[in-house]
């Protein structure tokens, strides 16, 4: 079993056997939440991802990509394509380690300055190539040009509990209905959780039994 976005549309009214106007012209938001939730629960390899981009000599700060949700790690290329990691830390490290931002060299640190931007520490020296590995927010069933996702066609069970949830908290519905696709969405994460661990190339009963 699958879904599209339009057979999982379906199903939720279906399912909460509703079909008022309001409820279904909210579906999108609602399955959009639900995808939210998930990516938020369990970390998938299938959404990382790496981008390349440059560094501003004298500008301490670089742009977050616009799908970016946390970073893995953030690399510094010399001319022979030769990596130097970064130590991810927080602001306030890198106003005290640099309290001068004109103070420019070869960056170290850096850190989290808000959802769309990071701080570089020292600021940078000449027009590095960077290389950010980070995982992302993959794009919504709702909004896909075929109507299909990854979490729709490889965790289909998933996505369905999580989006009742969402639907039954968005009706304002029974609160023994709701727990009850809490339990199912709750049951199917934790094997997506299994499937991650496994992709990842971990022994999930060793680090299950730590």
């Amino acid at each position: 079993m699958s879904w599209t976005y339009t057979t999982l549309k379906s199903a939720i009214q279906d399912y909460t056997q509703n079909t008022e106007s309001t409820f279904v012209a909210d579906l999108a938001t609602i399955i959009t939440q639900a995808e939210q939730r998930i990516i938020k629960s369990v970390e998938l390899p299938n959404f990382r991802k790496n981008v390349t981009g440059s560094l501003t000599s004298g500008n301490q700060y670089l742009s977050a990509p616009s799908d970016y949700l946390y970073p893995y790690s953030l690399a510094v290329l010399d001319s022979d394509s030769n990596y130097s990691y970064l130590l991810n830390t927080d602001v306030s490290f890198i106003r005290e380690a640099y309290p001068v931002a004109a103070t420019t060299g070869t960056p170290k640190h850096y850190a989290q300055f808000d959802d769309d931007t990071f701080i570089i520490g020292p600021t940078p020296s000449s027009g590095f190539t960077v290389e950010l590995h980070y995982f992302y927010i993959p794009e919504s069933i709702s909004a896909s040009a075929d109507g299909t996702s990854w979490l729709g066609t490889n965790a289909p069970e998933v996505l369905l509990y999580a989006s009742l949830c969402e639907a039954y908290t968005f009706m304002k519905g029974e609160p023994d209905m709701i727990g009850q696709y809490e339990q199912s969405f709750q049951r199917n994460l934790a094997r997506l959780g299994v499937f991650a661990n496994i992709a990842e190339g971990l022994d999930y009963y060793r680090r299950s039994k730590d």
